[in-house]
């Protein structure tokens, strides 16, 4: 393991409001990575303190008055929920004592959940954004304007991907502010297996994500159905949890494959690897939620890809800018179910072109989202906020 930042390094505080929900791995890499700074993280909760340990940590919990103030705030008023101005003292207060020199923030709604903070905070302001953070509720007038406000009182403001830096100056952020910060993968942690087509023809396709519209588990689902019928040793396993479980178990019995599919639920991180390990194939067609929810560049998807698992999935988002289509992936259009079923064909019926694509996937994360290569690029920024 690296060493930590030397005391006499500058203070870069980070403000997670739940620090940290079992999702959020990549932030706690991210942040436990960073050397040229040291990070004190504020947060209003903590959790899972045995799995995130850390030890500069400032507790500022939400007031007593909160489930008033969502009432009146959002219910009444019609506006996003943002802190007091006594809280917004508060926290300002507890980043002077700290010695930060900077804020960051995570995400794009809590920079405008913070909004107050930022309008008397006389540090440098980074905020992050990830991807379903750069349209929430953003249709309503109220939240936009506040948006906006954000977007212009913040230093520099972070994007996973290019497709989300467009959105964010379609919403009137000044694109100088713009710097793209990829997802750090730590390659050191992933061991590379080269895939081979395997001899019986049975096939082990993963998906790994919250259950959710915009990953369009019904568009592999409906893929592998179709890709069974030419390899019926064919298996899928559907790994994560949320509010489409019922729906998609209900569509695997009506496309007579609920034998081949299992959902394991939110795995550990390990014993996620671990089905990475044994899979061939990774599927991610994600698609443009209904409410207009959109993809960055899924963390899952550039692990498995880091350990040598070919993507196929959809032209959607930042993942084209992970997958090269015919190099590390194929690419399809959105909820075309057809089409990406005759990607996972294709791949299967040509073995030369499987392995190689096994392998230009783990080099194309190696190249473009490496841990140690984003973490230094995102002292770079800190170090650019603190001389603006």
């Amino acid at each position: 393991m690296t060493s930590p930042a030397p005391p006499t390094a500058p203070v870069a505080a980070q403000y997670v409001v739940t620090f940290l929900k079992p999702e959020m791995l990549h932030i706690y890499r991210q942040i436990t990575a960073l050397r040229a700074f040291c990070p004190v993280v504020f947060c209003q909760k903590r959790e899972h303190a045995e799995k995130f340990p850390f030890g500069e940590i400032v507790v500022l919990p939400k007031p007593r008055t909160h489930p008033l103030r969502r009432f009146v705030q959002k219910q009444l008023l019609g506006r996003p929920i943002t802190i007091y101005a006594s809280e917004a003292r508060r926290i300002g207060a507890a980043l002077e004592k700290s010695g930060a020199q900077l804020l960051h923030i995570y995400f794009g709604h809590i920079g405008v959940h913070l909004l107050p903070l930022l309008e008397i905070c006389p540090l440098p302001v980074i905020v992050s954004f990830h991807g379903a953070d750069a349209q929430i509720d953003l249709h309503k007038p109220a939240h936009l304007a506040r948006t906006r406000r954000m977007l212009e009182r913040a230093t520099l403001l972070l994007v996973r991907s290019e497709s989300l830096a467009e959105r964010l100056v379609a919403l009137g952020a000044a694109r100088e502010k713009i710097r793209l910060h990829r997802t750090g993968i730590p390659l050191d942690e992933i061991r590379f297996t080269q895939r081979t087509a395997p001899a019986d023809g049975a096939w082990r396709c993963v998906q790994a994500c919250r259950l959710i519209e915009k990953k369009g588990l019904a568009t592999s689902l409906r893929a592998f159905a179709e890709f069974a019928r030419e390899f019926p040793g064919a298996t899928f396993a559907i790994a994560g949890e949320g509010p489409q479980m019922q729906e998609l178990r209900a569509l695997t019995e009506s496309l007579d494959i609920a034998s081949r599919v299992s959902f394991p639920g939110f795995l550990p991180q390990e014993k996620l690897r671990a089905l990475y390990a044994g899979a061939h194939f990774f599927l991610h067609p994600s698609e443009l939620g209904s409410d207009g929810d959109q993809e960055g560049v899924p963390n899952a998807m550039l692990e498995a890809m880091a350990g040598g698992l070919p993507v196929v999935a959809t032209n959607h988002g930042g993942i084209p800018e992970a997958v090269v289509d015919g190099i590390s992936g194929l690419l399809t259009p959105e909820r075309d179910a057809p089409a990406l079923a005759q990607s996972l064909l294709a791949l299967a019926r040509d073995p030369t072109r499987y392995a190689a694509m096994s392998a230009a996937a783990a080099a194309r994360v190696s190249t473009e989202f490496a841990l140690a290569t984003q973490t230094r690029a995102l002292e770079a920024i800190y170090r650019e906020a603190l001389a603006r």
